[in-house]
């Protein structure tokens, strides 16, 4: 079940696991092949970053070119575009489940 997917900077994922569970956030950082930092810009901010295991995430197929830009242009991206990627991703997310039906 676990596919052998490589995060990405400013991709989405789903929490899985743990206290936030079942709430979306941005990767903002990637520690080692096992572990990525996360941030939502709402609960967990970019200056709060929260550790995670990819095994308890699972990502999402959109990846937010506003946050991968400032992050390499500044490597920091604002709580307000963290939040804007995850708002357009979920509004995305039930125009196509809408869609779907």
């Amino acid at each position: 079940m676990n596919k052998e997917i490589t995060p990405q900077i400013g991709q989405i994922v789903k929490i899985l696991r743990g206290r936030d569970a079942d709430q979306y956030a941005v990767i903002v950082s990637i520690e080692d092949s096992k572990f990525v930092n996360i941030a939502d810009g709402n609960k967990r901010k970019f200056d709060q970053v929260k550790k995670k295991n990819l095994v308890h995430l699972e990502p999402q197929p959109f990846i937010s070119s506003e946050v991968v830009n400032s992050l390499q242009e500044s490597g920091r991206v604002t709580n307000g575009k963290l939040r804007f990627a995850v708002s357009q991703f979920l509004s995305d997310k039930s125009n196509a489940d809408q869609k779907g039906e």
